[in-house]
């Protein structure tokens, strides 16, 4: 459990598989790579965002200290899409990291289950998160990509600034998508990159 300075207590799950994690991660070559790497992660956030009608939407890699966006789709030309960027990304391809303990994904990570929040101020525990108040995200749909070996790597979502009611139709979208993704990461196994 984490303490930010405004005194909310961030309730983020212990991950006690993070080391096995990151190195799979290694072990895969997923992570922080050159600019021009991101172009399938990012084509595939674009798919995401397209699928679930989102603003935004992330292909993001968790180690045991912070989040990493390979793919990453903001709507162009926004405030909030730079707002996003901004904070998600530090404004730079080159930097597309969050703290461990900011977001939804780092839930979804240790339930390894999917994770709909259709307004994230209707629960307590997810209304205090500091991408409520410094992004303005209200709404989060995400699932864990869980590979061949069983290791959650992390996860691939779609969020929103205003509530969204998600229903099945969303879960079953953003589980499909995952499915995809991780059979994609199986595929490059061994291969190139994606």
């Amino acid at each position: 459990m984490t303490s930010f300075a405004t005194g909310r207590m961030l309730l983020t799950p212990t991950d006690r598989h993070g080391p096995a994690r990151a190195a799979r991660l290694r072990a895969l070559d997923l992570g922080e790579r050159p600019d021009s790497s991101y172009d399938d992660f990012d084509a595939f956030a674009d798919k995401v965002a397209e699928a679930t009608a989102s603003p935004f939407s992330m292909v993001n890699f968790i180690d045991e200290n912070r989040q990493f966006f390979a793919g990453l789709h903001t709507p162009a030309g926004t405030c909030r899409g730079r707002e996003l960027g901004s904070a998600a990304a530090r404004g730079n391809r080159g930097s597309r990291h969050m703290a461990r303990d900011h977001g939804y994904c780092p839930h979804v990570l240790v339930r390894r289950k999917a994770l709909v929040l259709d307004d994230v101020c209707d629960y307590p525990r997810f209304a205090g998160n500091p991408v409520v108040d410094d992004i303005g995200i209200r709404s989060y749909l995400g699932a864990p990509l869980i590979d061949r070996t069983g290791t959650a790597l992390g996860t691939v979502c779609a969020v929103d600034t205003v509530p969204r009611p998600w229903g099945r139709a969303g879960l079953d979208t953003i589980k499909s998508l995952a499915r995809e993704l991780v059979c994609q990461i199986g595929d490059r196994e061994g291969h190139h990159p994606l």
